[in-house]
This record gives C-alpha cells, structure tokens and sequence, in this order.
C-alpha cells in the first residue's frame, strides 16, 4: 500500500508519518494489490486531532474519519474502524463479486469475534463519477464510505436515486425524474 500523507495547517513529522505507515499498513492484508493507495489527511480542530483516511478502489471508497485529543490515539481509532467496516463488510462484498468485480480485495482473512451557535456554511463540494448501480451496490458503497446517504444512478430505470440511512435502521429511496 502506497500512502499519501498531508497536514492541514500542520506539519506533519516523520515519527507521526512513520506511525501512520506502520498501523495504516495493517490493511495491507485486505487487500491482493499493492497499488492501492491510502490518502490521509491531518487537521487540527481547537483542541482535537482529526485524521482522515480515504482508500479509493476500482470499484469502491473506503472512508473514515476520527478525532482526540491525542492524534496518535486517533490513528488508533481510525484504524479500528476501517477494520470493522471492512469485516462487516466481507460477506457483503465476496457476494456481489460474482463477475470479479472486487478483485482488488482479498476475501482470505478470517473474521474475529459545542455551545457557540454556529453559522452554517457550505465547506466541501465534491464533483463525483456517477456508474449505473443497483440498490444493493449502493447500499454497499454508501456503508463503506460511512455516510448516511449516497447519490447513485440505477441501472435499470437510468434515474438519479438519493438513498438514505433512516432512523429506524432500514433504508429509504429517493428517485429524482
């Protein structure tokens, strides 16, 4: 796994960098190829260290972000998470890789048991590739990036659909004609 380590608005040093490297890399067993690259994004936030990994894929994202006071117990953090996403999502994703879609991703591991009002502004815009999905694809996507909502095309009516995590726990669909 190749890295792609940043700091926004601070520095990032070699023992953090060489930190990173060596818990991040644990992920390396999850996947079959070694031209994957880990985007990491560090930041600072009043008194919370807050890393950001993106795992970007052929045909999925995997994201997580996590905050601390201490930023190595958020690299700690981040990396329990990606784990559980990525274990949670094992069954899921050796499913739906009939056709080898997935083939990047090695299915050989084994499973184990503020008070201030704020002004609210728009602070990230993304441009995303739409590709043709069904409902169970965009289902998978949306639990891997860890959003509660993802915007995807259907395969089989050609619509713009806007899924949704409801509070309940099921899922909700909005189709945009």
């Amino acid at each position: 796994m190749k890295f792609n380590v940043r700091g926004d608005k601070l520095v990032v040093t070699d023992a953090i960098k060489d930190y990173i490297e060596t818990k991040i890399g644990k992920l390396d067993k999850y996947f079959k190829e070694d031209s994957i690259t880990a985007n990491i994004l560090l930041k600072i936030r009043g008194n919370e260290q807050i890393i950001e990994v993106t795992i970007p894929t052929d045909n999925f994202i995997l994201r997580s972000e996590e905050e601390h006071e201490d930023m190595y117990a958020a690299i700690d953090l981040v990396l329990d998470k990606l784990e559980r996403q990525i274990r949670k999502n094992k069954t899921k994703l050796k499913k739906k890789n009939v056709n080898n879609k997935y083939k990047e991703f090695n299915f050989d591991f084994e499973l184990p048991v503020e008070d201030e009002e704020e002004v609210n502004t728009v602070v990230k815009r993304k441009t995303i590739e739409m590709k043709p999905m069904d409902e169970e694809e965009a289902i998978l996507e949306m639990e891997l990036l860890g959003h509660s909502f993802f915007v995807y095309k259907d395969m089989h009516s050609n619509e713009l659909c806007v899924l949704y995590k409801r509070k309940d726990g099921n899922y909700g669909i909005i189709t945009v004609n």
